[in-house]
């Protein structure tokens, strides 16, 4: 059995559908209150990670578990350690962690710091663990949606820095490989897509998927802080504004962990824009 967390988010739900495919047994834990569609044979749970006693049921006889912490638990909670040992107590052998490339290359940073100590926590504990550090999403730019529909008009801040963000599908099916096969423990893998990618050279590329012309508006850092913290906390939104604004040059680097691990290339932004151009449109 393979528990996956945050199973309704666009990782979660893909990673679920990837393991539900390759014919494991799943369980999908999510913490509302109504259920989740699920593929046929997956059962689903409820657990808020507030709390990490209420993993116990979810856990129970699994033999691995993928961890995605969303929302406050990003920068407060119980000590990771409650986690490991309630997931070892159902038995669990194997975690995944989701954490961020920011905690390798800003160890100090305020708003990476609980993703930092779950980090340690699993480096120190007895199960086997492999680490997910992504850089930024491309669906983070769903955030446009909204705009382009109603004014044909794109708005980000920092237009023209570059950084490989990632297909959130590559994360998933990196997360199937490592929870269902060996040789990944121990591991921490930096994932990030094929080439660095700037705002305004994402706007292009959706404004070519949709053959619509948009308009691009450069968004200061104060615009840009007050509209991301609508869904995430201080912190975390002052901690990725610094690196969209200011990336280290590990933080523009491409990896190839991700054709490492899948054998093949990871997605590019037009191939994932393309994909996705109707929910744009």
């Amino acid at each position: 059995m393979i528990v996956v967390t945050g199973a309704t988010g666009n990782i979660g739900r893909t990673l679920v559908q990837h393991l539900a495919a390759a014919g494991e047994q799943v369980t999908a834990v999510s913490r509302g209150t109504q259920d989740i569609a699920v593929p046929d044979g997956v059962r689903h749970r409820r657990a808020d990670l507030a709390d990490p006693e209420s993993l116990s049921p979810a856990v129970e006889n699994a033999e691995a578990l993928f961890l995605l912490l969303t929302g406050p638990q990003l920068v407060t909670g119980p000590d990771p350690v409650r986690f490991i040992e309630v997931a070892a107590a159902g038995g669990v052998k194997k975690m995944v962690l989701l954490s961020s490339q920011a905690t390798g290359t800003r160890p100090g940073l305020a708003s990476h710091a609980r993703l930092h100590a779950f980090e340690s926590a699993l480096q120190r504990s007895e199960v086997d663990w492999t680490i997910l550090r992504p850089t930024g999403f491309f669906s983070n730019t769903y955030a446009w949606i909204e705009s382009i529909r109603a004014e044909q008009l794109i708005a980000a801040p920092f237009a023209d820095v570059a950084l490989p963000a990632i297909d959130p599908g590559d994360i998933a099916e990196v997360a199937a490989t490592v929870l269902r096969t060996d040789g990944h423990s121990g591991r921490t893998y930096e994932l990030t897509g094929p080439a660095a990618i700037s705002p305004r050279q994402q706007a292009r590329v959706v404004e070519a998927a949709l053959g619509t012309p948009l308009r691009f508006v450069e968004l200061t850092r104060e615009q840009a802080r007050s509209g991301m913290l609508r869904f995430m906390p201080d912190d975390v939104a002052d901690g990725t504004l610094d690196i969209l604004g200011t990336p280290t040059p590990a933080e523009q680097q491409v990896s190839t962990d991700v054709e490492r691990v899948l054998g093949r290339r990871a997605t590019s932004y037009a191939e994932w824009a393309q994909r996705n151009r109707a929910i744009f449109g």
